[in-house]
């Protein structure tokens, strides 16, 4: 029974979600694309295909980091970012976008990325950057002989 038990802990451990990241795009296919290929990485996604129901999702909190497309109606990517960045300043953001001649370089997205031109594994790249800075470097343990030698001295 108590391995049983183990396991069912070990199992819920290692299939926690990694990170929250909301994505956001009016085009649902990419959306989808996107949504599936982060699951598959182990994120925990929550999906909106316009920038209101994005905004209303972020301010109940639990978000890591943000994708958004640019253009998009109502609300748009670099909006989204601006209110997000004013609430959060420390939430990475990544900017998409098909028109890279309408990419606002003072947007507050800490990093842009034309779509069709960037490989998936170069946004998971983006993404894994950016949420180890968030969290920042890992610390190293202190070796048991280096503790108990300071508190010798």
């Amino acid at each position: 029974m108590e391995r049983t038990v183990g396991l069912q802990f070990f199992r819920k451990r290692v299939m926690k979600p990694k990170r929250t990241i909301l994505c956001v795009d009016d085009n649902e296919q990419s959306l989808s694309i996107r949504k599936v290929l982060l699951e598959t990485r182990g994120y925990r996604v929550v999906a909106c295909t316009n920038g209101q129901d994005a905004l209303d999702v972020f301010r109940k909190g639990g978000i890591d980091l943000v994708v958004s497309d640019l253009l998009m109606p109502g609300v748009d990517g670099s909006q989204i970012i601006d209110e997000i960045k004013t609430v959060s300043p420390q939430t990475p953001a990544i900017l998409l976008s098909g028109k890279v001649k309408l990419y606002d370089h003072n947007t507050r997205a800490d990093v842009f990325l034309p779509k069709g031109t960037h490989a998936p594994a170069e946004l998971l790249e983006r993404i894994r950057l950016l949420l180890v800075r968030k969290r920042g470097p890992k610390r190293a343990p202190v070796p048991p002989a280096a503790s108990s030698h300071t508190s010798a001295a």
